[in-house]
């Protein structure tokens, strides 16, 4: 016996692989008119859009609003710990907008 029979598989036909040819393929036919059809490609368009609008404008602008967020909240709390100094937002309402805002400008 050599070591390439070793590895070596029968090719005996498998009974899964009918059940898997005998599966409905997805095509143009299963539309009843070209109404139905143009209908299902402004849907997909559609959902492309949305799709670009989030993952190039939103989810960027989130990270980044969420990220300087994050780091002026670790930057304050790394100060309070390490030389003892009370870090203190005077107007919340402010710090947000000019979050929103600097995130927003290099977009």
């Amino acid at each position: 016996m050599s070591l390439s029979d070793s590895y070596s598989l029968p090719d005996t036909p498998s009974p899964d692989r009918d059940d898997v040819d005998s599966l409905p393929s997805e095509s143009t036919e299963s539309f009843v008119s070209e109404e139905d059809y143009d209908a299902q490609k402004e849907w997909e368009q559609s959902l492309e859009q949305l799709q670009l609008l989030l993952t190039m404008i939103l989810v960027p602008f989130a990270g980044k609003y969420f990220g300087r967020k994050f780091a002026y909240w670790s930057w304050a709390r790394y100060m309070e710990w390490m030389h003892n100094v009370e870090i203190k937002w005077t107007n919340k309402a402010t710090f947000k907008a000019a979050g929103a805002i600097e995130a927003a400008a290099t977009l």
